[in-house]
């Protein structure tokens, strides 16, 4: 039985961690610790779980905790996860990784020292639809893919104590929405593009409140990126990637929750056929890949190498806009 400590009292963590768990009887919620008790015990009554705590050392200090999830604001994913990485904990750490490159490779250092895991919640990329994705690009169907456009926007209103809106916690649309575009990118094409051109709107200093991006891979594909959080979209929620080859091309609709409704789309010579796949909620795929690779049945398939090339590249797409790196925004 793997015991699992919430580390942060996250609203996340209801459909990301505490649904997933209950269907299975190989985990158990045994604990939750937040920045106080009562906060603490008001969602561990929530969610029937069996330990409350009021500081994360008491957590992390437990000797009947396997596994940590982190789902505080990213500006403490580095300390928390070291922390607990260095208590022998593994850790399932929510996305983005952590506020910059450096904090990722100090992170990264960490679970290598421990012997411990540390996995980074992109939990698209754990279901049927982006093996999917990866099975049409390797298979040569496309042909060529010489243009891909990508975007992940959700309209957020900003209230009182919002995280996304937060500049010093981690906040900024490109730090929580376009992540996962340029996660998509990354993993597909198997490299670290060139920026060819960034820009932002900012409606308060270093605040993205959407994001586009130009990037070209080596040897291959033109990208468009974009992002956005602004209150005024159209759509209440847009995740689409579409792979334009020389043969053929896949649009994706809904990639990062296809649980929630999802379609792929694949063109040929004029005639378009859409087509699902079967799968869990991708929280459920991510929890069974953290645990398969706890039991050493398989190998992570985020953080590590990843995680600090992903968080580069984040660096670099907001210094190319003109803007500052979260970790300097402290």
């Amino acid at each position: 039985m793997i015991r699992i400590g919430l580390l942060g009292a996250a609203r996340i963590a209801e459909r990301a961690i505490i649904q997933p768990a209950a269907k299975r009887s190989d985990v158990v919620i045994a604990a939750v610790a937040a920045s106080n008790l009562e906060k603490a015990q008001a969602f561990a009554r929530q969610f029937d779980i069996e330990l409350a705590l009021g500081s994360y050392d008491g957590l992390l200090a437990r000797d009947d905790i396997d596994l940590i999830y982190n789902a505080l604001p990213p500006s403490l994913h580095a300390e928390w996860s070291i922390k607990a990485l260095q208590q022998g904990k593994h850790v399932l750490c929510e996305k983005p990784f952590a506020m910059d490159a450096e904090e990722a490779k100090a992170m990264v250092v960490a679970a290598e020292t421990s012997g411990c895991l540390l996995i980074e919640g992109y939990h698209y990329r754990f279901h049927p639809v982006f093996a999917e994705v990866q099975r049409v690009v390797a298979s040569g169907e496309l042909g060529t893919i010489h243009t891909v456009r990508s975007n992940f926007s959700v309209r957020i209103t900003e209230t009182p104590g919002s995280l996304r809106h937060n500049v010093p916690l981690g906040g900024g649309a490109l730090m929580d929405l376009g992540c996962y575009p340029l996660h998509w990118l990354r993993t597909l094409f198997g490299s670290t593009p060139q920026i060819l051109w960034a820009g932002a709107i900012c409606p308060k200093p270093q605040l993205d409140s959407a994001f586009e991006l130009r990037l070209q891979f080596p040897n291959g594909p033109l990208c468009y990126v974009g992002c956005a959080m602004s209150e005024h979209l159209n759509r209440q929620h847009d995740a689409y990637l579409c792979l334009e080859g020389d043969k053929a091309q896949l649009e994706v609709f809904n990639l990062v929750a296809p649980h929630q409704g999802h379609q792929l789309r694949l063109t040929k010579y004029g005639e378009a056929h859409d087509y699902q796949m079967n799968g869990d909620t991708t929280y459920d795929h991510q929890l069974e890949h953290t645990l398969s690779c706890i039991k050493g049945e398989t190998k992570p398939l985020t953080g590590g190498r990843d995680a600090i090339d992903q968080m580069q590249l984040i660096d670099d797409a907001y210094k190319a806009a003109g803007l500052l790196p979260r970790g300097l925004c402290r």
